[in-house]
């Protein structure tokens, strides 16, 4: 017997979270892990779950997801990301409009920017010196 699944990918800066959304109880897994284990900051956590509160639909759903590189910011912010796309699959017209005033389904683009030659990173030159 197969439960509907909804799939939503999330990103932000090199961080790539898959999710998928089964109808349940409120448990979020993130890499075989409950997500109180996964991230140590409870403001990291909040920020996971806002979009069920803004949605309306807290304790409706199971998340499991895998993440992928960058920091538990990052990680975070992809999940977001990630659990917002997934709820616009379960219910476009009830979900897509809060969601979207929130700017939880854009993309957050902000990437830490390449080193270029001749300078020591992105920016920094070596010091300059008149003789």
């Amino acid at each position: 017997m197969a439960k509907t699944q909804y799939y939503g990918t999330g990103r932000r800066k090199s961080s790539v979270a898959r999710v998928r959304l089964i109808p349940g109880t409120g448990n979020v897994t993130v890499n075989g892990k409950p997500l109180d284990d996964y991230l140590a900051m409870e403001i990291v956590k909040r920020e996971v779950k806002r979009p069920f509160e803004i949605a309306g639909c807290e304790g409706k759903f199971d998340v499991i997801a895998t993440v992928t590189g960058g920091g538990y910011t990052g990680q975070a912010g992809a999940l977001r990301h990630g659990i917002s796309r997934a709820l616009c699959e379960v219910d476009r017209d009830a979900y897509r409009a809060p969601l979207k005033a929130a700017g939880f389904l854009t993309r957050d683009s902000r990437m830490k920017e390449r080193k270029k030659y001749g300078l020591k990173k992105a920016r920094r030159a070596s010091q300059f010196s008149k003789r």
